[in-house]
């Protein structure tokens, strides 16, 4: 009777660990952002739980860190976000009011996707009168597919460090990945063809990545300087210097103020388009790839 008593007493407190810490618990991911999400659902799989703290029709520059995001901040096991100052508005505020030691620069579970690629755009001097510059350099790398491929990589190893016993399981996940990315990549390349040389304007230069990739030449930008909303002395100089110039398209973010981009597209007649600078929701990073590439070939009607 004893013995009978011993087996049930050992198997209510294993149930109980297994429940406080199951041995095959997800990784639990905190994105910044929905590329960074779509990401380590590619390369996490079935270990990886997300929580992605933006939509593609917010400005990751301007978010709250709400009490909601702070709660799902303090439990994870990995941050994921760009980084290079994006979110310098509210994830330093984020990471302290979390409390979480997992999340904190300098731990594995604290991952910035600018720090593993080269950065566009890094001022040699720092002047705030010129608007809103970033120091450490453009920070919209998730336009770049050969920048996206090095931060997989790199956070195939993140997700490995922090959940050694799948090892096997996310060097596989890479593998199909790395695949998969460079049949598109080729793919990509030959059907932006047509448009390779081709001059654009946009509103905001987060386009610089993908406009480098496709071969794209930037004619002007509506913001006089970066962060500054277009102004309507602006808008002119740009009317009279775009006259003798061929421009493909007018682009500018979902998530910002179309008025001006519309504006000139009225008196130029050149058309305008509004991508997204970041996936849907449940949107895989190659189907959102093939969508950028379809509405920048599509003749307007």
């Amino acid at each position: 009777m004893f013995n009978q008593w011993i087996k049930i007493v050992t198997l209510v407190i294993v149930s109980i660990l297994s429940i406080i810490n199951p041995a095959h618990a997800d990784v639990r991911v905190f994105a910044c952002e929905p590329e960074w999400s779509a990401l380590v659902r590619s390369l996490g799989g079935k270990h990886v739980t997300i929580y992605t703290a933006t939509t593609n029709r917010q400005d990751p520059h301007h978010i709250q860190a709400r009490p909601s995001l702070i709660a799902k901040a303090r439990r994870a096991d990995l941050l994921i976000c760009s980084g290079a100052e994006l979110e310098i508005g509210w994830l330093p505020l984020l990471l302290r009011k979390s409390g979480n030691p997992k999340i904190q620069p300098g731990q594995p579970g604290h991952f910035m996707a600018t720090d593993y690629v080269t950065l566009l755009e890094k001022p040699t001097v720092l002047d705030r009168s010129e608007g809103d510059i970033h120091a450490a350099g453009n920070p919209h790398i998730q336009l770049d597919p050969m920048r996206m491929l090095q931060v997989a990589e790199n956070l195939s190893r993140t997700l490995a460090k922090i959940d050694p016993a799948h090892l096997a399981d996310y060097r596989e996940k890479l593998a199909s990945f790395t695949g998969k990315w460079q049949d598109s990549l080729s793919r990509w390349r030959e059907r932006a063809q047509p448009i390779k040389g081709k001059s654009i304007v946009v509103h905001h230069n987060n386009w610089v990545y993908l406009r480098k990739w496709l071969g794209l030449d930037q004619a002007a930008t509506l913001e006089p300087k970066p962060g500054i909303p277009p102004t309507s002395s602006h808008l002119s100089q740009l009317l009279s210097g775009l006259q003798q110039t061929a421009v493909h398209k007018i682009i500018y973010a979902s998530y910002q103020d179309d008025r001006a981009a519309n504006w000139l597209s009225e008196k130029t007649g050149i058309p305008t388009i509004a991508l997204d600078i970041s996936p849907a929701t449940d949107e895989t990073l190659i189907q959102w790839f093939e969508r950028l590439i379809d509405q920048l070939l599509k003749v307007p009607t």
